[in-house]
């Protein structure tokens, strides 16, 4: 859990990312390692991005893709490999998921390692090949 003296703060929008540190973090990470800093800014741009914060130190990020109204995909969710574990990471998504835009939303969201972690918001494995494809693509270099 998070130290109870430590307060996290959650912010939502852009201008207040550390961008180096989302760069270094995802540059890391097992499902963004291949994306180039250009394509991390451009992304960005499309969504809605959160940070959290524990004084004026950003220690967590994370992405919706969304258009508001149907249709919401959680991806990107990090936290500081020195924050890990103290219960950011739960803080950054709760905050999301009461979010006044996004209540109304059908989420997705993929995951390798943290599925207990979206089990407590009632997200849940879900394999229909019946109804749900998935177009998977080679990473091509920012235009």
């Amino acid at each position: 859990m998070v130290n109870p003296e430590m307060k996290v703060e959650i912010r939502e929008g852009t201008d207040c990312l550390d961008r180096e540190k989302v760069y270094a973090w995802l540059s890391n990470a097992y499902w963004a390692k291949t994306r180039s800093t250009a394509t991390i800014e451009k992304s960005f741009q499309s969504s809605l991005c959160f940070s959290a914060w524990i004084e004026e130190t950003m220690v967590g990020f994370a992405r919706v893709v969304t258009d508001r109204t149907t249709f919401a995909w959680l991806c990107d969710v990090i936290v500081c490999p020195e924050h890990r574990g103290q219960g950011i990471g739960k803080e950054l998504v709760a905050r999301i998921m009461e979010d006044p835009e996004l209540l109304t939303v059908r989420w997705m969201l993929g995951t390798r390692d943290a599925h207990s972690l979206y089990a407590r918001f009632g997200f849940e494995n879900s394999v229909e090949p019946d109804r749900f494809m998935i177009k998977n693509f080679a990473p091509r270099p920012p235009r």
